[in-house]
């Protein structure tokens, strides 16, 4: 690969890493959160980009300069400068929403992977109610009673049943996101088999009269549950995607970029399996009304948009360079 194009194609992003780590070194108040969250996002890049460097041009000026340029974005992020600032909580407000937009299209896949199992599963069991035992696991198949849908649950433990549900929920998350080392072979195969239960457990209680019941039940929880697996699923479909096409950087290097960032997501998806665990546990077994329910399901949606319309808008704008590495790297990229 020509180092010069590579240098010259990504000095606008060095740029702007030296103009805001300038800018938080002088900074006394509290740093914009947008500004951290993109300070953080260009270092990792200029790290990558580093490193490549390091293997190609090891001996350059320009790998000399983008080293102590990381080296001391290091420190500010570590030393009490960006980092210091409540990190995780900024990153819930800000870091985790700007990561789900720029990996929406991963995301959507993984949903759309989800719902084409869904309409397979209900078109299956409504063609052939039979069919349940092959499409369902023996136990959940044998297990399922519509009639029971509404029957009263208060005598289980809901702190127990909750505690049961967030660690399932997690575990199929983080499932999602390790089949990302399968190239995304196999979170493609969970999204359409989930989505495949989902979908003949629907057409199950459809037979039986019971699809606004089963809605009711469902949905409470499911619209943070599914929200949080579409975006794990999402961040093993962009490892698989970061190894067939991994852009200027060595496949290596972009694939262990992409895992990391990818490991950002699936960590954003637990306080979401924490909220929806709960609302199963204690909201979707009682015995409230099912309009209520569905307008719970209605408020989940709505929180969820609104936290996502937030982040996304007081997050980091693209552009805004400065002059120290744009001097350093002026003119002709050097190698």
């Amino acid at each position: 690969m020509d180092t010069t194009s590579f240098i010259r194609r990504n000095k606008p992003a060095w740029a702007e890493l030296e103009a805001l780590l300038a800018a938080l070194g002088k900074r006394k108040a509290r740093a914009d959160a947008g500004q951290l969250d993109r300070f953080a996002e260009l270092y990792r890049t200029a790290s990558a980009h580093l490193a490549y460097l390091q293997t190609y041009a090891p001996a350059s000026e320009t790998t000399a300069l983008l080293n102590d340029l990381v080296s001391r974005s290091h420190n500010q992020l570590h030393a009490g400068g960006a980092a210091g600032q409540s990190r995780p909580l900024q990153f819930m407000l800000y870091g985790f929403p700007m990561l789900i937009k720029q990996r929406l299209p991963f995301v959507l896949l993984a949903g759309l992977l989800f719902g084409f199992g869904g309409v397979l599963g209900y078109l299956a069991i409504g063609a052939n109610p039979a069919a349940i035992h092959a499409v369902l696991p023996a136990g959940m198949a044998d297990g399922i009673n519509p009639a029971l849908v509404n029957s009263d649950r208060g005598d289980l433990n809901s702190a127990i049943m909750s505690a049961e549900i967030m660690t399932n929920n997690i575990r199929v998350a983080a499932l999602a996101f390790i089949s990302g080392v399968t190239l995304g072979f196999l979170t493609l195969y969970l999204m359409v088999f989930n989505g495949l239960l989902i979908g003949a457990l629907a057409a199950v209680f459809a037979q039986a009269g019971y699809t606004y019941t089963f809605w009711a039940y469902i949905l409470p929880h499911g619209v943070i549950e599914l929200l949080a697996i579409f975006i794990a699923g999402g961040a093993g479909f962009y490892m698989g995607y970061s190894f067939f096409v991994p852009g200027e950087l060595p496949r290596r290097l972009q694939f262990i970029r992409s895992a990391k960032e990818s490991a950002l997501l699936l960590l954003g998806t637990l306080p979401l399996f924490v909220i929806a665990g709960l609302i199963e546990g204690y909201i979707t077994p009682a015995t409230l009304p099912l309009w209520l329910k569905y307008c719970i399901a209605g408020l989940t949606l709505a929180a969820c948009a609104a936290y996502y319309w937030h982040g996304t808008a007081r997050g980091p704008k693209a552009g805004q360079s400065g002059g120290g590495m744009s001097a350093a790297f002026s003119g002709k990229g050097t190698t």
